[in-house]
């Protein structure tokens, strides 16, 4: 399969502005799909365009995914990576067709996470950080496995990190999360990171503080 194959459906809210808007790109989590994260759209500032993606693999009964989890695997292992990196691939390609599309300006693009939708946003902004300004990353965590080799090397200076996690995490331990920030110190990326009283989810602080977070990043 190649990214020929396949394609993403998705919902936008325009932006106030005529010209020149910041962009949001949404990427759900495992078994949802585009709506999920857009039932806040509303909510995010209003000069942002916000353009939230469904994943391209359809589950059974309902919902998608970015790539296939085996739940009986251990960690490193019970990820697909070359579904993974197939929809790195998609992504970015629907990004280059999207800054054609709508009035966007491209140095100020922004990636929203959640769950295996934080995972593939990192490893979007690891692979190709030229792209983004910023990853809003919530309950979700670096697989280094999923990033273009020689990452390390790359210019990551411009980019800045909001990431998040419910400390009572049942579905991605808290303990994988606590790793993202330590990572991303290394590669000299401005990184927040903040923990929640919360299971797999986000809790109105929660939402509040990335909204401000957002809000700084002009």
């Amino acid at each position: 399969m190649t990214t020929k194959d396949l394609s993403l459906t998705h919902l936008v809210r325009p932006s106030s502005l005529t010209d020149n808007a910041p962009l949001i790109v949404m990427l759900h989590g495992y078994g949802s799909n585009e709506n999920d994260l857009f039932s806040f759209a509303n909510e995010l500032p209003e000069e942002y365009i916000v353009i939230s993606l469904r994943a391209p693999h359809a589950m059974q009964p309902s919902g998608n995914a970015w790539y296939a989890i085996n739940f009986d695997a251990q960690k490193g292992k019970f990820s697909d990576i070359e579904e993974a990196v197939l929809s790195r691939k998609l992504v970015k390609i629907f990004l280059e067709e999207a800054i054609e599309a709508y009035p966007i300006d491209k140095s100020k693009v922004t990636l929203l996470g959640f769950s295996q939708g934080t995972i593939l946003s990192f490893a979007l902004a690891l692979s190709y950080p030229e792209v983004f300004k910023n990853v809003i990353g919530l309950s979700g965590y670096v697989d280094i496995n999923m990033i273009e080799a020689g990452y390390e090397s790359k210019d990551f200076s411009h980019l800045k990190v909001y990431n998040s996690h419910g400390s009572e995490d049942q579905v991605i331990p808290v303990d994988w999360a606590r790793q993202n920030k330590p990572l991303l110190d290394k590669l000299n990326i401005d990184t927040i990171y903040e923990e929640y009283p919360e299971g797999h989810g986000i809790n109105p602080q929660n939402f509040q503080s990335l909204k401000n977070w957002l809000k700084a990043q002009h």
